[in-house]
């Protein structure tokens, strides 16, 4: 199977305006009191305030410097169909196409995962009892330089979830909670960053990506507004900052499968409200999408000019720069 080389990230001229200074912020304070709220939103102009933007806080120098010799992210939101296999998938490929080498982690056990349907590992030449997942390294079978596998993109490795990760939820024998930051510190594999592709539910999977990771990357579906599930995914990653992880950064949060309405406007207010110190993205809605784990690729894969393609790589943009070629 031939492999598939992502190229520079294509200019484009469909690229969503970045601010600093936003009328949504003056929502926030409004969120709890609809009446009040529906009033504010009425005095926002639909055509300039509403609009596909991507807001960065003042107070946040873009893109951020990569220090070190590895990053890790984790995409987490534990309601489904929030964009967050995406996010992941895309951020990771426009990561590659600036030069970076990265690893997906499928922490998410159900089938139909980002390993299981959309990026396969490439198993050619590996008898099937060596065919390692993240399961085996949870459980302690295996290093996580094991589990990892090239997939059809130069440049972009992936880690299986497995049949049987689902398991790690509630046997205590599937490490503790700190068992993955672990792992991948032990790694040896030439990788400058990596991406966990976190469940969508919060129990040991989705701590253990919390607390692996230096950045978290939050998407919300537009108009899919759960506040309990926002409550609840909002205190705990506040928890794992004030104990297990307490390096660990909101560093964007992402408005999917965006069009331009008043829910838009209401998720925007929503995450400012959230998490204030991230930059609030969007990805607009696009039907290559759906179709790009019928390619087994990312979508700028096939469709480089989709609008959902630019809208990650402005993001990737934001948040790292492109990594110079070594000396």
């Amino acid at each position: 199977m031939s492999m598939t080389v992502l190229g520079p990230l294509p200019s484009t001229s469909d690229q969503l305006d970045v601010v600093r200074d936003w009328r949504i912020d003056e929502l926030v304070a409004l969120l709890n009191d609809d009446e009040a709220f529906a009033a504010a939103l009425e005095q926002l102009d639909y055509n300039r305030d509403v609009r596909a933007t991507l807001f960065v806080p003042p107070e946040l120098t873009i893109p951020a410097t990569f220090t070190g010799e590895h990053r890790t992210y984790v995409c987490i939101n534990q309601k489904g169909g929030a964009g967050k296999t995406t996010t992941a998938m895309e951020l990771a490929a426009a990561f590659v196409a600036m030069g970076y080498t990265v690893r997906l982690i499928d922490a998410d056990p159900q089938e139909a995962s980002l390993s299981g349907m959309w990026l396969l590992p490439r198993y050619e030449g590996i008898r099937e009892a060596e065919r390692y997942t993240l399961a085996d390294v949870f459980f302690g079978r295996q290093p996580l330089d094991e589990a990892t596998y090239e997939t059809r993109v130069q440049g972009l490795y992936i880690v299986p979830s497995g049949a049987h990760l689902g398991t790690v939820e509630y046997d205590p024998k599937a490490g503790r909670d700190g068992s993955l930051r672990t792992a991948i510190r032990k790694s040896k594999a030439p990788i400058d960053i990596t991406i966990i592709d976190a469940p969508p539910a919060l129990g040991k999977l989705s701590i253990n990506a919390l607390i692996a990771a230096d950045y978290a990357i939050v998407p919300l579906k537009v108009g899919a507004l759960d506040k309990k599930a926002l409550r609840e995914l909002h205190q705990t990653v506040r928890a794992v900052q004030e104990d297990a992880n307490p390096n660990l950064t909101v560093a964007a949060t992402i408005m999917t499968s965006w069009d331009k309405s008043w829910y838009a406007a209401k998720t925007a207010a929503q995450l400012r409200a959230d998490y204030p110190e991230a930059i609030v993205a969007t990805a607009r809605r696009n039907v290559k999408v759906a179709e790009a784990p019928d390619h087994g690729l990312p979508v700028r894969a096939f469709a480089p000019t989709a609008t959902t393609t630019g809208d990650y790589d402005q993001l990737a943009r934001l948040l790292l720069p492109i990594k110079e070629p070594a000396a």
